[in-house]
């Protein structure tokens, strides 16, 4: 029996149609992975599952008596506790039994009723059964893999970064041990070493696993069928992500060609009827018109809206651009040891590191926003500096993307507003819905489409593939590699910055945490 059974899925918002009549189903064992271009309803498709949103029709039947685990990184996190606290409530069954146990035998030592003593030893056995006594081993082996010990397993819940915080969700859901867990995103929030031991971790979790990533490399890795989201179907392969997206296109090129074939049987038919109609041949023209009547047509392959992407470039005759001497960054203690670099004309560079290492803190200290706590960054006078900042923060999200960018940009005509969100990939339903309705990928698109509109010579970019689809990425790689200024680039995917990066700065060794 299937783990899950869909059948007969539909779902939309507005004129969105995300699915119609889809259906598939998660067998033992089977580790899925959720792929579709930014807006296909991935995300949906799991709040769908997870019983967060209804939809339109279809059934969504889990095996009974199935524990499944969710990672909602946006979840409530009770702020007083520390993140040891908060990990071991993922074995509060257990740790209620402990009580129970100690309660028990202070009745005895009440009452002297043996009763009691039989209860207790029961209970202490299934805690044996369950390996209670080893759970902070089991605890401290996913800390250690995830880099909360980085963090400090002592600190409070409610001191921790979103992304901080994230990691301690997908810690607890790891450590739970479900019949299936459910990931969005789970590479989002950490660096390669700890993406290396979730791939460890996830090839050895027998139980059933469904996973949304735009980390392609990831998938393929973790993944042994792929569900694909594409214009309101869902297809499941079987295979790999790689072996996935070959049948994907066999599939496409196989439609492509008997839908070329047909359109030449109907057009040689309709030529026949059209010249045969009255004549002769008038009964032949009638078969053929009746033949068409029933053929059934094969409609040509859907295109994916594809992104592209251009900086504007303003040349400069500096050599020198910029210089970071001994800069000591921090809120109110230092987080890295002093950090000096130079970059010269049309240099690039990648900053990496764990998740909290300081990244973000040092690119925000270079750009001014937060005072260093020593030491100083300085821009030559003619650098013009076009800044991607990884959250999806708005003003209002209830503005659509043409009011966002007609507030930022007042003198824009909204022709070329909606021919830049175009290229972006959002197309003009989606130009003109609420911020807070799109994908995080489509507002990430849409930072990317205002940027565009900047002049600079210099781009700081901090992790701008978080929510972005593969096409997508594809295209902003090869906007950054054509962008004749600098950049500092922020990135824990590998693939994304691998072939064509050779300067980096490893932040997590600079660490003083």
């Amino acid at each position: 029996m299937a783990l899950l059974e869909v059948s007969g899925l539909s779902m939309s918002f507005a004129d969105k149609q995300l699915y119609d009549d889809a259906e598939f189903q998660l067998n033992k064992h089977e580790h899925m992975g959720i792929v579709g271009q930014n807006g296909a309803g991935k995300s949906t498709l799991i709040k769908i599952l997870t019983g967060q949103t209804l939809p339109v029709a279809g059934m969504i039947n889990w095996q009974k008596n199935l524990k499944v685990g969710y990672l909602d990184q946006y979840a409530e996190v009770p702020a007083d506790m520390t993140m040891y606290q908060f990990l071991q409530t993922a074995f509060q069954e257990l740790f209620d039994k402990e009580a129970q146990i100690n309660d028990l035998y202070a009745q005895y030592g009440e009452t002297a009723d043996d009763e009691l003593l039989v209860k207790a030893g029961q209970l202490q056995e299934q805690l044996e059964a369950a390996n209670f006594y080893e759970l902070d081993t089991k605890i401290d082996k996913v800390v250690t893999g995830l880099g909360l010990n980085a963090i400090g397993v002592d600190h409070l819940t409610g001191e921790m970064s979103g992304g901080q915080r994230s990691k301690v969700i997908l810690a607890k859901l790891l450590l739970e041990n479900d019949d299936v867990i459910i990931l969005d995103e789970p590479t989002n929030n950490l660096d390669t070493a700890h993406i290396e031991w979730l791939v460890e971790f996830l090839q050895g979790f027998d139980g059933g696993a469904i996973i949304i990533s735009h980390d392609y490399e990831f998938l393929e890795q973790v993944t042994n069928t792929i569900a694909d989201i594409a214009f309101g179907k869902i297809t499941k392969y079987r295979g790999s992500f790689q072996q996935a997206m070959r049948q994907k296109a066999e599939k496409r090129e196989q439609q492509l060609r008997s839908f070329e074939k047909q359109q030449v049987v109907i057009a040689k038919a309709e030529k026949f009827i059209s010249k045969n109609k009255a004549g002769t041949k008038s009964k032949q023209a009638r078969s053929r018109e009746k033949m068409l009547q029933k053929m059934e047509i094969v409609d040509a392959p859907d295109e994916e809206l594809h992104a592209s992407f251009d900086f504007p470039y303003v040349p400069m005759q500096s050599q020198e651009v910029l210089q970071v001497k001994h800069l000591t960054v921090g809120y109110t203690h230092a987080l890295l040891s002093p950090v000096s670099f130079a970059m010269t004309h049309g240099q690039k560079l990648l900053l990496k590191g764990f998740n909290g290492a300081g990244k973000s803190t040092l690119i925000k200290s270079i750009l001014g926003k937060i005072t260093p706590l020593n030491g100083e960054s300085k821009f030559a006078p003619a650098v013009k500096v076009n800044y991607f900042n990884q959250d999806l923060d708005w003003d209002d999200d209830k503005m659509t993307p043409l009011e966002v960018m007609a507030d930022a940009f007042p003198k824009l005509e909204p022709r070329m507003a909606r021919q830049r969100l175009g290229a972006a990939g959002i197309n003009a339903a989606n130009a003109q819905k609420a911020m807070h309705l799109l994908s995080g990928g489509e507002q990430t698109k849409v930072k990317l489409a205002m940027m565009e509109l900047i002049p600079s010579n210099f781009l700081i970019m901090d992790e701008p593939t978080n929510h972005l689809d593969e096409d997508t990425k594809q295209a902003l790689k090869k906007a950054l590699i054509r962008f004749e200024g600098n950049l500092i680039l922020v990135s824990h995917e590998g693939e994304f910055f691998r072939d064509w990066l050779p300067w980096e700065i490893d932040v997590a060794a600079l660490s003083l945490k």
